[in-house]
């Protein structure tokens, strides 16, 4: 592993467990916001089949534990990339239901808000190039292909000798 990625990794997830810590200890104060979005997201998402639990308490406590995991994930370096993933996932929710700067009327709020929202795009943005990150080696995809191409062209050769 590189060294830039050996110091990225865990800063990246540094706030994501920070904030998900806080989250933990506060879920009680935080339902309330997070509601403007469970209410609108879980019952489209229990439509779709996703066992997810109604009471926004527990959602809050549900986010702020996929967050820790994903960022220790990506903190220790064991699956850094689904860790990655997991935290651009919960940060969407998070950001929209936290920092609604088109809902404030107090413009310091609003400032404050809009500041935090840019902030969490930002960390969006760095678990989602964490999440693609295959640490210099062929993804996943790309040894599939080349996998395939590898027994097409032992086919080829196969056939060639059987047939001469």
């Amino acid at each position: 592993m590189s060294l830039s990625r050996l110091i990225a990794r865990p800063l990246l997830a540094t706030g994501f467990v920070y904030g998900a810590v806080t989250a933990l200890r506060n879920a009680d104060a935080l339902a309330p916001k997070a509601a403007q979005v469970t209410d609108r997201v879980v019952p489209l998402a229990q439509k779709a089949g996703l066992p997810l639990p109604s009471d926004t308490r527990t959602l809050v406590r549900l986010n702020a534990g996929a967050q820790i995991v994903g960022g220790l994930a990506l903190a220790s370096g064991r699956a850094p990339r689904l860790g990655a993933a997991v935290l651009a996932v919960s940060i969407v929710p998070t950001t929209v239901a936290g920092h609604a700067f088109w809902a404030e009327t107090d413009p310091a709020a609003a400032k404050t808000h809009r500041l935090q929202f840019a902030k969490n795009l930002s960390l969006l943005g760095g678990a989602i190039i964490a999440a693609g990150d295959t640490d210099g080696k062929p993804g996943v995809a790309w040894r599939t292909r080349r996998a395939a191409k590898d027994a097409r062209r032992e086919a080829r050769r196969l056939a060639k000798r059987s047939r001469g």
